[in-house]
C-alpha cells in the first residue's frame, strides 16, 4: 500500500526548523502539488518509466524552487523526514496564481498523479503533505472566537493565541469490508467520482458506533444485505480524504440478493476469483483486500514484502 515504503523510513516527529537547500518542498495549492522534471538517471531510486519530455517527475529541492519562489524558505513549514530527507511545505493561497516558466520542467500534478507516482516512498510524501496543507488551509482562524491560529510550538497543531482553542490534523475513521459469499466477492463500483475501477463497499464511522456496527450498517445500507462473522485484516492513512481506512472481512449473512443504492453505488454484483481484477501494485487497502481473497492471505503477504 502507498504508506509501505520499506526499507525507507518515515519520522513525523514535530520540530520547528529551518529549510536547507537540500531539503524537500512541497509546494502545495488545494490538492495539487508542484513537481520537478529530472533525468531518470538523476531519480533517487529507479523508476518503471519515465515521460518522454519531462523525464522522472519528483518532489524539488528548495535549490531548485527557489528558482520559482525566491522567497520559499520564508514561508516553509516542516513537515517530516523520511530516511534522513526532510520535507517542507510551501502552502500556495488559493488565491494566488504564480506563474510556472516555460518549458514543463515544473509542473502541477494531482492526486491521479500521486496514487501512480515512483518511487512510492516519494508519492507518500506529497500525498500526505496535501492531507496535511488541506487542514492548515481549512483552520486559519479560530472556530470559537475568529482569531488567526498559530503554529503550535510543542506539538502538530494549530493554536488559538486568544483563546487557546487547539485544533489537530483531520483524521476520519472508515471502514471498508471484503464481503464474501464461499467463492464469490461483492464488489461496487462508485456513482459520480472520477475513480471508476471495482471497489468494496466502505464508509465513515459515526458518533457511538464501533467499528463492527458501522460495517453492518454500510453493507445494509449500500447493497441491502446483511453479514457476519466480521474480522479485521489491516488499516492504512488515506490522505486524499483524510481518512483512516480499517479493513475488515466479513461473510454473507442470509439472502445474496443486492438492494442497491444508488445515490452512492453505480453497480454491485457478486464475483468469484477468477472475474476478480489483477491489481498487484496495491497502494490501497481496497486492493489489497481483493487479492488477498482472491489469491489467499499467505500469498499476498509474501508479495507485499
Amino acid at each position: 500500500m502507498i504508506q509501505d515504503i520499506a526499507p525507507h523510513v518515515f519520522d513525523n516527529t514535530y520540530q520547528i526548523i529551518p529549510p536547507r537547500n537540500d531539503d524537500y518542498a512541497l509546494c502545495i495549492r488545494k490538492s495539487e502539488v508542484i513537481l520537478i522534471g529530472r533525468d531518470p538517471a538523476a531519480a533517487p531510486e529507479p523508476v518503471p518509466s519515465a515521460d518522454p519530455e519531462t523525464g522522472v517527475l519528483g518532489i524539488p529541492m528548495f535549490s531548485e524552487i527557489r528558482t520559482v519562489f525566491p522567497h520559499a524558505g520564508e514561508r516553509a513549514v516542516y513537515l517530516f523526514a523520511i530516511d534522513e530527507k526532510r520535507y517542507f511545505l510551501i502552502d500556495i493561497r488559493e488565491e494566488e496564481n504564480p506563474v510556472l516558466p516555460e518549458g514543463g520542467r515544473f509542473l502541477w500534478k494531482g492526486s491521479k498523479f500521486l496514487r501512480a507516482m515512483d518511487p512510492q516512498y516519494e508519492a507518500f510524501a506529497a500525498i500526505t503533505a496535501v492531507q496535511l496543507a488541506r487542514w492548515r488551509e481549512s483552520r486559519r482562524f479560530c472556530g470559537h472566537c475568529g482569531t488567526p491560529l498559530e503554529d503550535s510550538l510543542k506539538e502538530r497543531a494549530l493554536v488559538c493565541p486568544k483563546c487557546g482553542q487547539t485544533e489537530y490534523p483531520k483524521i476520519s475513521p472508515a471502514i471498508i469490508v471484503a464481503v464474501t459469499d464461499g467463492d464469490r466477492l461483492l464488489m461496487t463500483r462508485y456513482r459520480g467520482r472520477s475513480y471508476k475501477s471495482y471497489a468494496l463497499v466502505a464508509g465513515f464511522v459515526e458518533i457511538g458506533e464501533t467499528f463492527e456496527d458501522t460495517v453492518h450498517r454500510e453493507v445494509m445500507e449500500e447493497t441491502g444485505l446483511k453479514v457476519k462473522n466480521i474480522r479485521y485484516y489491516e488499516s492504512q492513512p488515506w490522505g486524499f480524504s483524510d481518512t483512516e481506512m480499517v479493513g475488515f472481512f466479513a461473510e454473507l449473512d442470509g439472502d445474496d440478493r443486492i438492494t442497491l443504492e444508488e445515490d452512492e453505488l453505480s453497480e454491485a454484483g457478486w464475483y468469484t476469483r477468477d472475474e476478480i481484477p489483477d491489481d498487484w501494485r496495491m497502494t490501497s487497502i481496497s486492493a489489497k483486500l481483493r487479492m488477498a481473497f482472491k489469491y489467499g492471505e499467505k500469498r499476498v503477504a509474501k508479495e507485499n514484502g
